[in-house]
């Protein structure tokens, strides 16, 4: 056999395995729910929590997960485009065009993003303001969300 056919096999094998690996583990996983808890300015630990989601949905299967990301206080700065930080009480905003692009797409898998209304009013910012957030992703307090979402059996992560 040529190197050639030899290099096919083995990368279609490959292929192979991972596909059958990827759903194999979402397999190996119950229905989850999880509460991801974002109340840090810091856009690397940020970044950090979205990269932690995605690769929770990779490894369960967004069909078998259901994820809420809760954000207050400075958690808030993970929807806030930079240049809209100017007549707010926030330090910055983080929602450059890469936050964007990840926050799009962990939505397109069914993730939800929870904002504060008492960060929204205690640190003047416009609903409008925020990437991609509109009254229905709003809730009373950020920390009363957490408490209830534990209590109806969702996860707790701070990553």
């Amino acid at each position: 056999m040529s190197l050639m056919p030899r290099r096919l096999i083995g990368t279609l094998a490959a292929g192979l395995l991972a596909a059958t690996a990827g759903s194999a583990a979402a397999g190996d996983y119950a229905p989850q729910k999880v509460a991801y808890h974002v109340n840090y300015y810091d856009a690397k630990q940020q970044t950090g929590a979205l990269r932690n989601i995605q690769n929770h949905i990779n490894a369960v299967g967004a069909d078998n997960v259901e994820v809420q990301v809760v954000m207050h206080g400075n958690g808030v700065s993970l929807l806030l485009p930079p240049d809209e930080v100017e007549g707010t009480k926030m330090q910055q905003g983080n929602a450059d065009e890469q936050m964007q692009a990840r926050i799009a797409g962990l939505k397109q898998q069914g993730v939800a993003f929870k904002i504060c209304a008492n960060t929204l009013k205690g640190r003047q910012v416009d609903l409008a303001a925020l990437y991609d957030a509109d009254d229905e992703d709003v809730v009373p307090s950020g920390v009363a969300e957490l408490s209830k979402l534990q209590a109806e059996g969702f996860t707790y992560l701070k990553p």
